[in-house]
């Protein structure tokens, strides 16, 4: 080895991005961080998605919830932690809301974190009690117009990505809706079915069991295109948004600084669970479509995400946190 191969090794060394521990990784179990209650869609998301990776890297994936304060503690601890490839974020929509949303977080949502793949995309759904004379989005938006500021909306709450799906909404499509938070789906959902709030938007997990038993409407899907699982829905751009596209995601994240060999062969792993008819069938259970990316293009949806989501915040004047 001569003298500047052997420096540019020891510079590599004191990064700790020597290429050696990218070809022997991994040697020990990978955490995977998710930042919401035990037994929710990011959970099961993270525990499908790890168990598969866990199987072709060698390796277990250890599944831990770090509930609370809309994901930003997991993803901060993930933001803290050594960028080896041992820990790991299963990220959702709800990461760039809150960076939208929160005055001061302990990390940057884009700048603290090495992407790694998306691993799934699912609309929100606008429904209706079963009663209501609402039949489409069309028929809220009539109603709206006549009568500014009285129709409402129900969401799992203020900043929630349901709220500010509705506030595009509402700002894309020309209207006054007024919004009524609640803590959480299963809340709005009890009002909606006790008559309380005209229609709310809500994951279709949330819902889908209560439109297929009659006692709700769906109205409208938020995506570019029809939800796969309720195909005669049509999408709100349909009904005369037209551009409206709001969808949810969920990918995994490394700590800023992983090596990028880790970080491909994370991204390669990823991208051969969600081929697999299972796993596939299993998020569209879920509400959601199995969409892999590269590193590039997950950093390049979060950052746009990011801008639009702070764009909302500002036009609605919903307060920082």
């Amino acid at each position: 080895m001569d003298r500047r191969t052997f420096l540019a090794a020891g510079a590599l060394a004191a990064t700790g991005s020597f290429p050696l521990h990218a070809q022997t990784w991994p040697e020990r179990p990978i955490k995977l961080l998710q930042g919401f209650a035990a037994g929710g869609n990011a959970d099961a998301i993270a525990r499908l998605i790890g168990g598969e990776i866990g199987k072709t890297l060698g390796q277990s994936v250890v599944v831990e919830a770090q509930a609370g304060a809309g994901g930003t503690i997991a993803a901060g601890t993930v933001a803290r932690a050594r960028p080896d490839g041992y820990t790991l974020l299963l990220a959702t929509g709800g990461h760039v809301v809150a960076g939208a949303l929160y005055n001061t977080l302990p990390y940057q949502t884009v700048a603290s974190f090495e992407m790694v793949s998306t691993i799934t995309f699912f609309p929100f759904l606008l429904v209706a009690n079963a009663e209501s004379k609402y039949r489409s989005f069309r028929d809220v938006a009539q109603a709206a117009q006549a009568a500014p500021g009285t129709i409402g909306y129900g969401t799992a709450g203020v900043g929630s990505t349901h709220h500010l799906a509705g506030e595009l909404l509402a700002k894309m499509a020309g209207l006054n809706l007024l919004h009524v938070p609640y803590r959480g789906d299963s809340a709005s959902l009890t009002a909606l079915l006790a008559g309380d709030v005209p229609f709310i938007i809500a994951p279709p997990t949330a819902v889908l069991a209560n439109i297929k038993a009659g006692k709700l409407r769906a109205l409208a899907a938020t995506g570019s295109q029809r939800w796969p699982g309720l195909p005669d829905v049509p999408t709100v751009a349909e009904q005369g948004v037209a551009g409206y596209d709001v969808r949810s995601w969920a990918g995994l994240m490394a700590p800023a600084g992983t090596p990028r060999p880790v970080i491909d062969r994370l991204n390669a792993e990823t991208l051969k669970a969600l081929q697999l008819p299972a796993v596939r069938t299993r998020l569209e259970e879920m509400g959601g479509e199995a969409r892999g990316s590269t590193p590039e293009e997950m950093k390049a949806m979060v950052a746009s995400e990011l801008q639009r989501w702070t764009q909302v915040v500002a036009d609605a004047r919903i307060p920082k946190q």
